[in-house]
C-alpha cells in the first residue's frame, strides 16, 4: 500500500506540465558582459496581491548591487525573476537589451550561479556536487572551479579527492567548506551573474571574511557582476567595503 501511495505521487510529479515554456523563435542568449535590467517590474504569486511593484534596477557587469529587506519582503523573489522561474506580471527583465521571456531557457539559467545560506549538497562525490549544474564539465573544468573557489587544497588532502563521497547535505564538510563547493559549482558554470542569497549568514566571523575576500577575488579576475541579498545591513556595508561598489 505504501508503494501504491508513492507511485501515485511519483506520477503526478512526472505528468505536470510547467508554466514556464520556451517560445518557438526564442533567441540565443547574447554575447556580452551580461547587463541585468528591471524595468517597471511588477509581479505577484497571486494576482491580486504583487510583491514587487514598478521596481526599476540595473546591473552592470562587475558591479555589486546589494538588496535589503527584513525576511519575506521579496528579495529572492526578485532574484528569481532573472531565470524565469517566474514571469513578471507587468514591466520586463532584460538581459543585455533583451527580454528574458524572448530567449533560451537553458541559454538564460546557465548564466546566472547561486550561492545561497544553506548549500545543499547531495549525497554523491565532491566532483558530481561541482559538476551539478554542468554535468558535461570536465575533470579539468571542475579542478579549475575548485582552485578558483580555493577549494581544492582542502579537496586533495580527502582520503580519495574530487570522488570522496559527502553525506546527505554535505554533513561531514565544514560550513566554510561546504559554501567552497557552493561557489565552485557556481563558477563552473562560467555566469554572467552571480546571485548571492546570504551567503555568509550562517558562517562565523573569521570564515565569512575569508569568503568575502574570495568572492571579491572572483570579481576581480572575473568581472563578475554580484547580486547581494540580505537583510542585515551591518552585513551589507562589510561585504560592500570589500567587493566593488554596492548600490
Amino acid at each position: 500500500q505504501r508503494f501504491v501511495a508513492s507511485s501515485e505521487r511519483i506520477f503526478q510529479i512526472l505528468d505536470m506540465q510547467p508554466d514556464i515554456v520556451e517560445r518557438p523563435d526564442a533567441l540565443p542568449l547574447p554575447t556580452g558582459g551580461g547587463a541585468i535590467a528591471f524595468e517597471d517590474v511588477t509581479f505577484g504569486y497571486r494576482a491580486d496581491r504583487p510583491v514587487i511593484r514598478d521596481a526599476d534596477l540595473a546591473i552592470a557587469p562587475g558591479s555589486t548591487v546589494a538588496i535589503i529587506g527584513r525576511t519575506g519582503s521579496g528579495k529572492t523573489t526578485l532574484t528569481q525573476l532573472v531565470p524565469r522561474f517566474y514571469d513578471v506580471d507587468a514591466g520586463r527583465v532584460l538581459v543585455e537589451g533583451v527580454d528574458v521571456r524572448d530567449l533560451h531557457l537553458d541559454e538564460l539559467r546557465g548564466a546566472i550561479g547561486t550561492v545561497a545560506e544553506d548549500t545543499y549538497l547531495f549525497s554523491a562525490s565532491i566532483r558530481d556536487n561541482i559538476a551539478f549544474g554542468r554535468p558535461d564539465a570536465t575533470d579539468e573544468d571542475v579542478r579549475t572551479a575548485a582552485r578558483r573557489a580555493q577549494a581544492a587544497g582542502f579537496i586533495e588532502e580527502l582520503p580519495d579527492g574530487y570522488e570522496t563521497l559527502v553525506g546527505e547535505r554535505g554533513v561531514t564538510l565544514s560550513g566554510g567548506q561546504r559554501q567552497r563547493i557552493a561557489i565552485a559549482r557556481a563558477i563552473v558554470l562560467e555566469p554572467r551573474l552571480v546571485v548571492l542569497d546570504e551567503p555568509t549568514s550562517a558562517l562565523d566571523v573569521s570564515v565569512q571574511a575569508q569568503i568575502v575576500a574570495l568572492l571579491r577575488r572572483l570579481q576581480e579576475e572575473r568581472r563578475l557582476a554580484y547580486l547581494f541579498i540580505s537583510h542585515d545591513l551591518r552585513v551589507v556595508r562589510a561585504m560592500s567595503h570589500q567587493i566593488g561598489r554596492a548600490h
